[in-house]
């Protein structure tokens, strides 16, 4: 069965708007995927025909928001493998996650002294909350070199890995090189020592099959907006063992058994720490975008993701004064360039005049971008939409850019 791109296509309505008098050719898809008309008909549907607030109430509407809000944590839960339906907790995102375990985790089970290993190539995201810790509680942040080629220098890891070491933080994907990290390896060699490890898979959840129990990590975090979901809504996933015994850091509704004055009893997982009103119509539009990527299929979309991919990278090679990041074997869906001698800036704007939307600057990783000695990137990022023809326009683009400046 051939992978039906028109139909997936026609399901995303903004891929067929113009921009500047162009054809838009949208390849920012690692900052945010694009949305399909079933993920915003579905958190439409809430908003017409049974709002209401989750949990407590006793009524009709309430009943069935609340239980669409669950099978939407079920279906999270089956996507990426938990054994536990109550190990997803719905966030903010990403970094609201990243937060939440750096703090919960850190108040608990830190002390001064203590070690986290972080990698060169992190998103500021699981820089800036280990380094907020540091602060607070006087721990030690390390940072796992990385090679000229993107890769993690594993040698270094592995001296790095000291019973000081308390948790280690990795990114799945890198958001500007595309390099997959060796997450088995390193969760293998942690749990060795009875280290527990945190895997950021902002950028891995929609490219790779993810199973957090084969992979045996102790916590994986996403954004529901990185996998054709809405905004403002995203996963943690942590093991029971850990999230019992990690305390809440916000305080509210929902998340507690009992209040008084004198003491408050916290509520049972998934619940602790999730307190308030969630956003729940996002969290059910993300159940309804992993329905989408089910019925089309994993397998399929990330074969032609790496067809997009390798055509991408083929194309772009024979752009003469182009320099690649990120050249590590394994690698992913995006890729990270400079013309020789151009600004990012000026080539993502003038790109962005024909209508090709890429990501330019330090995408939130500037220590890697120091280790490069360059001010950022032009990323080129693809997803299940995205096609070969796409492609022959970036790179037309590429050649227009580099003549305009020639």
């Amino acid at each position: 069965m051939s992978y039906p791109i028109e139909t997936i296509r026609k399901d995303f309505p903004i891929l067929s708007r113009s921009v500047n008098g162009r054809p838009l050719v949208y390849l920012d898809n690692a900052a945010t995927t694009q949305t399909p008309t079933q993920v915003v008909e579905a958190m439409n549907d809430v908003y017409y025909n049974y709002n209401s607030n989750i949990h407590r109430g006793v009524h009709t509407l309430s009943n069935i928001c609340t239980e669409a809000f669950e099978n939407a944590r079920t279906k999270v839960a089956s996507f990426i493998h938990a054994e536990k339906t109550e190990e997803i907790i719905f966030t903010h995102g990403s970094t609201d996650s990243v937060n939440i375990i750096a703090e919960s985790f850190g108040a608990t089970f830190l002390n001064a002294g203590d070690e986290i290993l972080v990698s060169g190539m992190e998103h500021h995201s699981n820089i800036v909350p280990w380094q907020i810790l540091q602060d607070r509680h006087q721990i030690v942040l390390k940072v796992i070199p990385i090679l000229d080629d993107g890769s993690l220098n594993m040698s270094e890891f592995r001296k790095l890995l000291t019973p000081k070491v308390k948790l280690i933080a990795i990114t799945h994907i890198s958001n500007v090189l595309g390099t997959i990290n060796p997450v088995e390896s390193i969760i293998a060699a942690a749990h060795q020592k009875d280290i527990p490890v945190m895997v950021d898979g902002a950028q891995a959840i929609q490219h790779l099959t993810i199973d957090v129990q084969q992979l045996d990590c102790d916590f994986y975090v996403f954004s529901g907006h990185k996998i054709y979901g809405p905004t403002g809504i995203g996963v943690l996933y942590g093991k029971s063992k850990w999230l019992n015994k990690m305390q809440p850091i916000h305080g509210g509704g929902e998340m507690i058994k009992k209040v008084t004055f004198e003491k408050t009893t916290y509520n049972d997982l998934p619940y602790k720490f999730e307190p308030g009103t969630p956003n729940y119509v996002a969290a059910i539009g993300l159940g309804a975008a992993i329905d989408y990527i089910q019925k089309i299929g994993n397998q399929q979309i990330q074969a032609h993701e790496e067809d997009v991919f390798n055509y991408a990278k083929e194309k772009l090679a024979s752009i003469e004064d182009l320099i690649f990041y990120g050249t590590a074997t394994h690698h992913t869906s995006l890729i990270s360039f400079l013309l020789k001698g151009i600004h990012p800036f000026d080539t993502g704007t003038l790109l962005d005049k024909m209508g090709i939307a890429v990501r330019t600057g330090h995408h939130c990783a500037e220590p890697l971008m120091d280790h490069f000695q360059i001010p950022g990137t032009v990323r080129a990022s693809f997803a299940m939409y995205n096609t070969r023809e796409e492609i022959d326009a970036l790179h037309a683009g590429l050649l227009k850019v580099k003549q305009l400046f020639g």
